[in-house]
């Protein structure tokens, strides 16, 4: 006991000593709960002793406050308890979904806590609101009553010490990033947290957002971009008028959710081929590899690019400009684009609309229309109960058919989504794995195949459906990423994780040309094709790529249209929101019945997720099918005129009501 009082008097009295060993425990505590493991916390610190180090000297420059205190107990705990919160929030977090906690979640707690009734009984959220009034009670009290350092602060001296860790701080920083420590980009915010520690990225995810300013960012810069006569004579872009007589084919881009080749994965074999279609229409049009932004997850970003030509990279480390500036501005794209020509512009997808912002983003992107999960019937789950998308080739239909126009639609598919089983799942699957690693992989990879195998044939069910459509249609095909299953770029065949294959169908006979392409490319590629050259981005691609300062003249655009001053545009973006309308049918009342006590609503187009709502609020309701629902609840006779249609997302949020 002695030595321990001599040790403690001896260094950790010592304010910078003491910091520094908290820092250690503390760092040591956040990856614990990220990693759901103290032992793999420490194994990756015994294969990452820089990248560990470095985060532990982020978490002690926090604690070099306390210098300018004398109660520096009381600071210690402020400062702990934020740490303390980081990682028990990640960790939580992380039991729940793939992507770990950044501070955008912290911009969206006005949601959550509007949703919370949702998932906490009210005993529990009675018991966390005590538990919050104790914490704030508590640090009350330590701050009244906490020790005071007998000595008064040597201000100097503190001062000294605080400006030599913000050098340090600065300095090491920059030295993780040169020597590659840690990247300044993430492909994979999950793969990211866990390579680079979780306090690098978090902060990472709050000073470094949306496109940086170029440094030599003025007019006469974005205008001098474009050099081959492309712009009017004031040197800004406007787009141009339909021409009605311009003949172009219904264009499908269809974005398959984590679809890769699974024989491209080393040791791994299969009973038969997972995807036999998607081979063989490889080999008989246009196909090539495509580089995504992301692996393993990201979907919003390979859909981003691929809508605007816009690259990822520009933005902040794992940034979704989908969750930041794309809910606040228009940005112009394919969708626009194509609006000018004519052409009526369709989203559709098989999960949540609110996922990822999409019912608000997409009218900033030039849909007309955009049909999620809570406007499509007869929805059949894989096992992890994610939409199957056999039922996207009549979505897709569909909406070509909703309109007499030429027709882009943009389709997300999400079948082949993780997390994947590490135990058997499937009972009798048409694909079996016969070779793999370990047996937690096999399962892994035996659910997963199988679920590719089951999107090849919706592959082959769609262009045989779409090959006898009385229309010209090209189809885009291609994997956002690959999937979440921890592979290294030593495991696939080609050593690149971040490639899918895409396929360029056509069902009027497009000369079949293979090239390698980036996802912010695929779009103008395939219009120059078609002999379509509008659109500023379009146009750039096409004519620029060759160019020394290609990427480089990119962000500048990006960084005109989406952060500056639109000056390509002559000071004004051109791209208004669209009055978008969620799913192409129309959902109507056509009466409501009295039958003895219980209200019933007869119309059409009725889903799951419809529930009948008066004056804003959600009604209990039950539904009997697509023409029918029943009301739960007593409600006013005089207000049961009133009653309209809302679709409601399974976290309660209203994507649409009826008039």
């Amino acid at each position: 006991m002695e030595k321990l009082k001599s040790f403690y008097k001896k260094y950790l009295r010592n304010s910078i000593v003491f910091s520094a060993v908290l820092a250690l425990v503390m760092y040591l505590f956040i990856e614990t709960m990220a990693r759901h493991s103290l032992i793999q916390s420490i194994v990756f610190f015994a294969e990452n002793p820089g990248v560990f180090l470095f985060n532990t000297f982020i978490i002690f420059a926090t604690y070099s406050i306390v210098l300018f205190f004398r109660r520096k107990i009381f600071w210690y705990v402020i400062v702990s308890a934020l740490w303390l919160a980081l990682g028990v929030t990640n960790g939580v977090i992380l039991l729940n979904r793939m992507t770990p906690f950044t501070v955008k979640d912290m911009a969206n707690l006005g949601d959550g806590l509007s949703i919370v009734t949702n998932y906490l009984s009210k005993g529990t959220l009675i018991l966390a609101i005590v538990g919050l009034l104790v914490v704030i009670a508590g640090l009350i009290l330590l701050f009244l009553f906490a020790p005071k350092a007998k000595r008064k602060i040597n201000y100097k001296r503190s001062i000294a010490a605080f400006l030599i860790i913000a050098v340090a701080f600065f300095g090491i920083w920059q030295a993780a990033v040169k020597t590659k420590t840690v990247e300044t980009f993430f492909g994979n915010l999950a793969y990211a947290y866990r390579d680079y520690g979780v306090p690098y990225c978090f902060i990472s995810t709050w000073l470094n957002t949306g496109i940086g300013k170029p440094a030599d960012y003025s007019q006469e810069k974005v205008q001098s971009i474009f050099s081959k006569g492309e712009l009017g004579s004031d040197k800004t872009y406007q787009p141009r008028a339909a021409d009605e007589d311009e003949e172009h084919p219904n264009i499908l881009f269809l974005q398959l959710e984590s679809f890769i080749d699974p024989t491209l994965v080393e040791g791994f074999s299969y009973s038969k081929d997972p995807m036999p279609n998607y081979r063989k229409l490889m080999k008989e049009y246009s196909s090539g590899y495509l580089t995504v932004p992301s692996v393993g997850a990201g979907t919003a970003n390979t859909e981003f690019e691929s809508m605007t030509g816009i690259s990822v990279k520009f933005f902040g480390p794992g940034e979704y400009p989908y969750k930041s500036v794309m809910l606040e501005k228009t940005c112009e794209s394919i969708p626009y684009d194509l609006k000018n020509l004519g052409y009526s512009t369709h989203a559709i997808h098989n999960h949540r609309g609110a996922f990822y912002g999409r019912n608000k983003v997409f009218p900033n992107l030039g849909y007309d229309t955009f049909t999620s999960l809570e406007y499509m019937n007869n929805v059949v789950k894989t096992a992890k109960n994610w939409a199957k998308d056999g039922l996207l080739t009549d979505e897709i239909i569909d909406a070509m058919k909703s309109t007499k126009e030429r027709d882009y639609v943009y389709t997300i598919s999400v079948q082949g989504h993780g997390k994947y089983p590490t135990e058997q799942l499937l009972e009798n699957p048409e694909i079996t794995v016969t070779e793999a690693p370990s047996e937690t992989q096999k399962w892994q990879y035996e659910y997963y195949v199988n679920q590719v195998y089951e999107m090849d044939q919706f592959v082959k069910d769609l262009t045989d459906q779409l090959s006898k459509f009385d229309e010209d249609v090209v189809l885009v095909m291609y994997g956002d990423h690959l999937p979440a299953l921890d592979m290294t770029e030593e495991s696939m065949k080609g050593g690149n994780l971040f490639t899918t294959q895409y396929i360029i169908w056509d069902n009027f006979g497009m000369e079949k040309e293979d090239k390698d392409l980036t996802s912010y490319q695929i779009g103008a590629e395939v219009l120059n094709r078609l002999g379509i050259h509008d659109g500023l981005i379009t146009s750039y691609h096409q004519n620029y790529q060759n160019s020394a300062t290609y990427m480089q003249d990119l962000e500048t655009l990006a960084y005109d249209m989406l952060y500056g001053e639109d000056y390509i545009y002559g000071g004004t973006s051109p791209f208004k929101p669209t009055d978008m309308k969620m799913g192409i049918r129309d959902i109507k009342i056509d009466e409501i019945v009295k039958i003895g006590e219980d209200y019933y609503i007869k119309g059409q187009n009725f889903t799951t997720y419809s529930k009948i709502s008066l004056n804003g609020k959600v009604l209990d309701t039950v539904y009997l099918g697509p023409t029918i629902l029943g009301l739960k609840e007593e409600v006013d006779p005089g207000d049961v005129s009133k009653m309209k249609i809302s679709q409601v997302e399974k976290n309660k949020e209203i994507l649409s009501t009826t008039e």
